[in-house]
């Protein structure tokens, strides 16, 4: 049973994280945030100089559920996504990490 709600969870991720990477027309709420809300904070969060993240995706990220988002941060990597910048992101936008979170 819990194998099966953990891949249901990592299914739901990967459906989200593409939706905000390709701009799709359909939202979902993940986290306490909107999936197409999620694409201004992918160019800080990908490539190996990427800029500083907007005012915009610090909005995003401030609404979000940190310790939700936590569970997310090992798919990363398989849609282009560096998991040590990601985790930087809410340090960036003048929040903090759950414990246990930090980190890649």
């Amino acid at each position: 049973m819990a194998k099966t709600v953990h891949l249901c969870f990592v299914l739901g991720v990967i459906v989200v994280v593409l939706l905000a990477a390709v701009g799709g027309a359909m939202s979902m709420t993940i986290c306490s945030m909107d999936s197409t809300q999620l694409a201004q904070c992918l160019p800080a969060i990908q490539g190996p100089s990427p800029p500083p993240p907007t005012k915009e995706c610090c909005a995003v990220i401030k609404m979000a559920d940190l310790h939700c988002l936590c569970n997310y941060k090992h798919v990363l990597p398989n849609f282009g996504v560096n998991p040590g910048l990601a985790m930087a992101l809410p340090k960036k936008c003048g929040l903090y990490l759950p414990p246990k979170c930090d980190g890649p």
